[in-house]
């Protein structure tokens, strides 16, 4: 019987009627890559953007592995041995639609289309000797949301997302054949009909891979890309129907062929060299003298500021050696006073050093008055003790 079963699988696969059709597919695509990339070759002055918005088809075959069991095929039908396992082959096929931000990792994608979930059940044997067989054709509408991610933004990706389905089609086949022990036996009849309970909405999910081919050169502004993927459905909220155990684990291998349109890339014309023969004209030569012109050149120092304040031996009050300012002026102080225009005498740095210095008072509160929401912590030292200190901090303050 394994013998058997074996060889149904192998025949079915070998039936499988979209063989032909995705080869020939496959081919045409390769063909227009072959194409794209000659014509390519003669057009490498304009650039484009790699497409932000894909649209296309998506078509692969469905791999479908039945599991659990099934007996009451629907009010009708009550089988009398109970079938387990199977598998079998469907279409897929969908539109699709793809969004990639420009420079990033990640991008979205939907597909909807036709998702067939056709098998057929390991053959088993009834109580009469006879052997019995079930073929299903299920059928949904698919919605497909997926999220992808690229990682180091290559043309490899992977992707995952929620599956919606809605039956479109819940027919069986059984047949029920002859006991080999008793010849001449009449041909029963295969008996067709739909599955009773159903579950015409399915939420499921799905994870899966591909890689974008490029179909076209970045020098057209139409491109097209086609993408081999691979995809796995596990049976997680596949169940068919609202009763028994039977569930659905799906590998889904396809293609999908997508075209989009590029932006200009601004680029710097390819200076080209052009040989002529000309008629050499009189040159004449005349020298002018330039006149001499003196510049003057400013240079700003720029001085580093301490954040401290020296207060003079036993005194909390404020040398007279550091600039304070009058309330009235202080509206008109500006930091940039303070800074000064080098002369052509580079010494007294010192002295000038100290001038900047001793505005520091003027130059923080400025700085404070730009900034409002700035804060100062103040710490006043003193050798007298932190009463003194305290006194140097509220003086500063």
């Amino acid at each position: 019987m394994k013998t058997n079963n074996m060889y149904n699988k192998e025949s079915r696969l070998a039936r499988f009627p979209y063989a032909k059709s995705i080869k020939s597919v496959v081919l045409i695509a390769f063909g227009i890559m072959g194409v794209q990339t000659t014509i390519a070759q003669t057009q490498d002055t304009i650039k484009y953007s790699k497409p932000t918005w894909l649209f296309g088809v998506a078509a692969g075959a469905n791999l479908n592995y039945h599991r659990g069991s099934t007996q009451q095929l629907n009010a009708d039908l009550i089988v009398p041995t109970r079938f387990q396992n199977g598998s079998g082959v469907g279409l897929y096929v969908a539109p699709l639609i793809e969004f990639h931000p420009t420079d990033s990792h990640w991008s979205v994608m939907l597909q909807a289309g036709y998702d067939k979930r056709s098998g057929k059940f390991d053959q088993v044997t009834t109580p009469c000797n006879c052997p019995a067989d079930l073929k299903t054709d299920l059928g949904y509408i698919t919605v497909e949301p997926s999220l992808r991610f690229s990682p180091f933004k290559s043309n490899f990706y992977i992707y995952a997302g929620p599956r919606f389905a809605f039956n479109m089609s819940k027919s069986f086949t059984y047949q029920l054949g002859l006991n080999p022990a008793i010849p001449n036996q009449a041909i029963t009849p295969a008996v067709e009909g739909d599955f009773s309970d159903i579950n015409n909405n399915i939420i499921s999910m799905q994870v899966g891979a591909g890689y974008d081919i490029p179909l076209s050169s970045q020098s057209h502004r139409t491109q097209f890309v086609l993408s081999p993927f691979v995809s796995f459905q596990p049976y997680f909220g596949q169940n068919p129907r609202s009763i028994e155990t039977w569930n659905l684990t799906t590998i889904r291998v396809g293609a999908a062929l997508k075209l989009g349109r590029g932006h200009k890339i601004e680029s710097k014309v390819k200076e080209q060299a052009f040989a002529a023969v000309v008629a050499e004209p009189e040159v004449k030569f005349y020298v002018d003298p330039a006149k001499n012109t003196v510049a003057v050149t400013n240079v700003r120092e720029v001085f580093p500021l301490g954040n401290y304040v020296y207060f003079d031996l036993g005194s909390t009050e404020i040398p007279k050696r550091y600039v304070l300012l009058q309330k009235d002026q202080v509206k008109d102080f500006r930091q940039d006073q303070v800074e000064l225009t080098t002369p052509e005498n580079f010494s007294g740095r010192s002295s000038r050093q100290m001038i900047v210095y001793y505005n520091v008072l003027n130059i923080i509160g400025d700085r404070m008055v730009k900034n409002p929401n700035s804060t100062i912590r103040m710490i006043g030292s003193s050798e007298q003790g932190p009463k003194d200190g305290h006194e140097m901090a509220e003086s500063t303050k």
